[in-house]
């Protein structure tokens, strides 16, 4: 009875033992959660319990939610871009920066030159519209950035705005 691997790993074990002489009627190939019992010499598929993954992160053991793990799929495979902008509160126009920092997306920090313009005049116009609260701002420059990420180089990373008020 092969134990280890994917479906296709068990069918390779399975022959190999036939290979080896074990008759083919002897030979279970169950997946994870198939109970198999093993009475009086012989090995029979007696049913199904529930199985399925657990996942080991550090110290943690089955925590890791489906959320975290497409977050680390998109860092691991687009990388991540922060954007820092300092707003005034009152007038919600930008005070300071914007500041874009690139990691893992292949796309070099100089190379956001291009779209700060886009970002300052979507802000601007945000707070002509009295738009002005930080969240609201977060979302529009996660966009603004994304849409140029998207358009200029085919790429989905993980956009990171901080929009920090004085």
């Amino acid at each position: 009875m092969p134990v280890h691997g994917e479906w296709r790993h068990l069918r390779a074990n399975a022959e190999l033992g036939a290979l080896t002489g074990i008759p083919k009627d002897h030979i279970v190939i169950a997946e994870d959660g198939v109970v198999v019992d093993l009475v009086d010499g012989r090995a029979r598929i007696s049913g199904k319990v529930q199985a399925g993954y657990v996942y080991v992160d550090g110290l943690s053991v089955g925590d890791v939610t489906e959320a975290s793990l497409k977050d680390r799929r998109i860092l691991g495979e687009e990388g991540i871009i922060s954007v820092f902008v300092v707003v005034d509160s009152t007038t919600g126009k930008i005070v300071g920066g914007p500041h874009i920092h690139s990691r893992g997306s292949g796309i070099e920090d100089a190379a956001f030159d291009a779209v700060i313009p886009r970002m300052e005049e979507a802000v601007q116009k945000s707070a002509a519209d009295g738009v002005a609260e930080p969240h609201q701002l977060q979302q529009l420059i996660r966009r603004t950035i994304g849409k140029w990420i998207s358009d200029t180089y085919r790429r989905r990373p993980m956009i990171l705005p901080v929009v920090v008020e004085v």
